[in-house]
This record gives structure tokens, sequence and C-alpha cells, in this order.
């Protein structure tokens, strides 16, 4: 795991060290450079997989092809197997093999790696680069076309270290964040600098750049026989692969142990497939109302790992609030990234590679959105004074302020229940809604914030997927969405600030085909969410944790806003710092704040939202 960056353009040796060295706690083991006159590759390496002649960028025989590469390839082995009878090697490196299957099949060689990555590829004789990113995003790439200079990084601040780049905030990806709580790709929130998509490809050669797809997510059936039966032998086949090739690692290997059904899948598959015990980790808070350690301690036990656990207090989480953006580039208002980085900081004191539970809740229907959506085909067929009434009722609740409380699901499910399918997850799982963004935003912000276009990537995306079934819709925009531009790039910047390298063998893409070509009343049956996955695991894990609700990394932001973090808040949002800023009305956010503390609404997510913004801007903006 690494952190790679570079440019084909404008710029000299010092530049491309210059922006290296940003990355460094994403490979904190090594640097490598190469600068041509033209065009310069920077390294960061976290020395995983052969550490000893691992050193990047790699060249192929006659150094005319060169690769920097961020991630793991799982099937390199196996690729090598057949390449070494043409080619020679120098390395036992799994990034090697990009650069030979490149000379054997050009632009396609994308399609025969599995794994996670972000990469660059320089071939000197055409004077092409190549970007690569993998199918699911779990490693971030972001680029940049300036003044006929191509520049890239794994992370934003390694291009805001080049001297054509300027932090110009695009206040259409301002609102997209304030709505999404992330900013969807390919956008960013600087103009002019974009994310590669997952399973996309990018081409500079003689100033032109173009954009290319090498894979998108499908629903075509994989099996000959698609009984309930089959795909439960071939799901538990197809996983336990997964897991078993992401155990491939020559430093010290554990697994995130939450004690969810996740997670818990995870660590049963790795302990099955290795000789010794393996390692899992947990953390959990002194707080009981969102601890949950002791599911991970029952799994651990049931499964005798080696087990860590590390127990905090909410000072440990509430003293990472104002340095959150130490490791965030972007503003993301998922407060879940505090617990995983003292998760992914905790970890890293014993091993350097990490397996996690990511991509189930996407794959196999484990929101309680899913939920929702059956619920809201029924709602939606309701008379309109019936639903006046509902709606009258629901926004007269006593208000409470606990993690995801019942009347808290009534009123967010009602705010999104009208709007069109590829829209409403955004909204049930978001922050603002458009209207609000009106209130919020000064006149001649809101000019430039192009509200009109606010969904146009899932617009975009529906267009893609509208013939398909409406569940497996769902799951489409879920994976595009929620799993690349929050989930992942959550999980990647919270371990790689750490300097640890975190696997999801739930999005090894041969399984992400499968499940996904699986009939969605597998998944979801009647009401009950990931059914054929705790079928499978029924008899491999303790009842209590297939069977208990998911809960995740509960933070009681609600009531810290309204206790520890009060002081913190207003100042954060105080009139005179709005004002100058220039961008929000603040008689809007002082509403949103009264509101709060009086107990009125809860609107905790839009000024965790607003909060992490501002947490931002006075870093970024300096």
């Amino acid at each position: 795991m690494c952190g790679i960056t570079g440019f084909v353009g404008y710029g000299n040796e010092e530049i491309l060290k210059k922006m290296t060295a940003t990355l460094e706690h994403r490979g904190p083991d090594d640097a490598g450079f190469y600068f041509n006159g033209e065009m310069g590759l920077g390294h960061r390496r976290l020395s995983i997989i052969d550490l000893a002649t691992g050193h990047q960028p790699v060249f192929n025989e006659d150094k005319t092809v060169a690769v920097i590469f961020n991630g793991e390839i799982y099937n390199f082995l196996d690729l090598k197997k057949e390449l070494e009878k043409r080619h020679q090697f120098k390395t036992k490196s799994d990034t090697e093999v990009i650069i030979h299957l490149y000379e054997e099949k050009g632009e396609s060689f994308l399609a025969d790696l599995n794994g996670m990555f972000a990469l660059a590829l320089w071939d000197e004789k055409k004077k092409k680069l190549i970007l690569g990113r993998d199918r699911m995003g779990q490693k971030p790439l972001y680029y940049s076309l300036l003044n006929q200079t191509l520049i890239f990084g794994s992370e934003l601040k390694a291009i805001l270290s080049h001297p054509l780049a300027k932090r110009e905030i695009d206040f259409s990806s301002l609102a997209k964040y304030l709505t999404f709580e992330y900013i969807p790709s390919p956008k960013s929130i600087f103009k002019n600098i974009n994310k590669l998509k997952a399973g996309e490809y990018l081409v500079y050669q003689s100033s032109k750049l173009e954009i290319k797809s090498y894979w998108d997510i499908n629903f075509k059936f994989q099996i000959p026989n698609s009984k309930f039966q089959n795909c439960l032998q071939e799901l538990d086949k197809k996983l336990e692969e997964a897991v078993k090739i992401r155990l491939m690692s020559d430093v010290p290997l554990g697994i995130f142990l939450s004690g969810g059904i996740d997670s818990s899948a995870i660590a049963y598959y790795a302990q099955k497939n290795s000789s010794q015990k393996i390692k899992t980790f947990s953390i959990g808070f002194e707080e009981k109302s969102f601890d949950e350690s002791k599911y991970a301690r029952q799994i651990a036990e049931f499964l005798n790992t080696e087990h860590y656990e590390k127990i905090f207090n909410s000072k440990d989480v509430l003293d990472l609030v104002p340095k959150v953006m130490d490791f965030l580039d972007e503003p993301l208002a998922d407060t879940s990234i505090l617990p995983t980085y003292l998760l992914s900081k905790f970890t890293r004191e014993k091993v350097k590679v990490a397996l996690g539970g990511d991509g189930g809740d996407e794959l196999f229907m484990g929101y309680q959105t899913f939920q929702a959506h059956k619920i809201n085909q029924v709602y939606q067929k309701f008379p309109r004074f019936f639903k006046k009434i509902a709606e009258k009722l629901i926004y007269n609740l006593p208000l409470s302020l606990d993690n995801i409380s019942f009347d808290f699901q009534l009123k967010k499910f009602l705010s999104g229940a009208d709007f069109p399918i590829q829209r409403r997850d955004i909204i049930w799982l978001g922050s603002f809604l458009p209207a609000q963004l009106s209130e919020l935003f000064k006149p001649e912000i809101l000019a430039r914030a192009n509200l009109e276009n606010q969904f146009e990537e899932a617009d975009n995306y529906y267009q893609k997927i509208k013939g398909h079934n409406f569940y497996n819709q769902i799951i489409y925009l879920y994976q595009k969405f929620y799993l690349q531009d929050d989930i992942l790039t959550k999980v990647d910047r919270a371990s790689m600030a750490n300097g640890l390298e975190a696997r999801a063998p739930f999005l090894d893409y041969h399984l992400v085909e499968f499940i996904n070509s699986i009939k969605w009343q597998y998944k979801l049956k009647g009401f009950e969410m990931k059914y054929i996955f705790k079928k499978l695991m029924e008899n491999k894990l303790p009842k209590n944790i297939i069977n208990r609700p998911k809960k995740g990394f509960g933070i009681p932001m609600a009531k810290w806003i309204n206790n520890e973090l009060k002081e913190f808040t207003l100042n954060l949002l105080s009139k005179e710092k709005i004002d100058r800023e220039g961008f929000f009305n603040y008689s809007f956010i002082v509403q949103i704040l009264k509101e709060h503390f009086s107990r009125k609404k809860d609107n905790r997510k839009l000024i965790w939202t607003l909060l992490v913004f501002e947490m931002w801007l006075e870093k970024w903006e300096r």
C-alpha cells in the first residue's frame, strides 16, 4: 500500500519530490522517483510484499515502460507464472506483473488484474501516460489537466503541491457535499481537479486526455442453475477464496472485528485458512450505549483468535474532532471516520495489514433503507389526505437525541419518500435537502452552486440502469455512490493515515459479480436483510451475531453538539466567521443551532456537515 503522484508537462525534480513528500503517511518505508525532463513519477511505499526488491518505480527490461502502483494484485502469482515464460523478472513484487502484462496486452491489461489499486504507467516510446483505478474504487486517484500539464496523485494534497494547481472551491461540489455528505466522483471540492471513477482508466497522449471504462457492475446470472441451494454453495466457495488470497503478506496481518456478521464472517474464513491463530482487533467505548466490544470478544473466543481490544472514552473521540482534517483532503461528514481512525491506529501497533467487512451491506442489501424502499412502495399508494395526517403525527413525535432513534428514522423516511428512486437514498442517508440549501447559501453563492445539476451523477447512472429490476437499481446506486465515495474513502484515509493497509474480501470482483447475479429476493426476503448471507453463516457463527441488528460505529453526535462540542460548534459557526467567509446566511445557521440546542429538532446531520466543511476550510484555505 502506497501513495503515487506525478505529472506530464511542466515540472522538475524539486516539484516532484515536494508532491511525493505530501504522501509520506501513505508510505513511510521508502520513496522512489523517476524524472526524464518531460514527465515525473513519485512513489511512497508501505512495504507489504517483496520487502527487499519491491522498490518503485518499476521498469521493463529496456526501461521504456515505467509504473508506480498503490495497492495489491492478488492474482499476480498466477499472472507471473505465464508471463515469466516470455519476460525476465527482476523483483518478486506484484507491481512488475503490471508492466509485462501491458507489454503484451496494451490498454486491456487492466481487465486481468484482480485487486485494489491505483496505478500510473508511462510508455516512453508512445509518450503515453495511463492512470487506472480498481473496479470498486478501493484506492483513490485524483487528476487535473492544467496548461497542457497532466497532474495526478493519490490525494488532493499531492496535486495542490504542484505550482499550476489552484485552490478554488467548486461551489457545485460544495452543494453536493452538503446534501450527500461526501463529494460524488468524478468531482472534487476544487475546480479543475477530478477523481478517476471506479473501473475507469485515463489515457494522456499528445496533449489529449481520454477517460475509458474497462469494467462495470452487472446483474447477469453466472451459474446455470440459480436455485437457492446452488447459490449458497457457490457463495461459500467464492467468499472463502476471496479471503484466502487476501491473507498473502510478508508482514504481520490481522482482522478488523466489530462483532457484526460481515467482519465475523471474514474472521471465520481467515481462521479456517490459517495454520496459526489469526490476530483480531476491536475497539470499545466506556459509554455502554454505543459500545459493542462484547460481541467482538464473543466472536474472538468462539473462533479462538489472538484477540486485541482497546477501550476508549468519549474524550478520546472528541479530541480527534479538530484533527479530522489532518487526514481528510475533502470534506467527508461520516462521523464513523473518528472510531475508524482509532481502530486503525490501534491495529497498526501490531500489524501492517488488516482485513475488514466493507461491502457486505451494499452487496447483500444490509441497510434499513432497503426495507424503507419496500415500505415506500406501499406508502406512495396512500391518498394524499392520509399522508398529510401521517406527516403531521410523525413531525410532532417527541424528540430523542439517541443514535438513530425511532423518530429520527421516521422523519428521515418522510424527507426522501417523494424523491425519484435514484435520489431517494442520497436524501435518506445525507444531510441538507435541496430546499434548505436555497436558504443556507448567500444569493451570489447560490447562483454558482448550480443546484439544478445537484443530482447529475445519480441521474446519469440511473440512465444506465433504469432497464433493470427496481431493487437491482438500488443496489447499483449504492455501490456507485455510498460505497465508493463514503465507505471506501473513509477506510482508505483512516487506515493510510496510520500506515495500515486495509483489505476488503467482499470486494473481490469475482465475488462481487457473483453476488450481484444472485436474485434480489435471496438477499431481502420479506423484510429480512442479507437473508442468503445469514443462511450461509448460520452453522458457522453464533446465532445472536447473525441475527443482531446492524449498528456500525455509533457516535452520539446529537448529544455531543448540545454538550461537549457546544463551545466548539459555536466558535466554528460564529457570526463573525460565517459573515467573513461569505458563503452562508448566518440567520439560517443560527436557526438550526437554536432548534437543536432547544431540542425542538434533531439537526445533528446539518450541523456536523457544516462543522466538517468549516474545519476543512480552516486547513485548506490557509
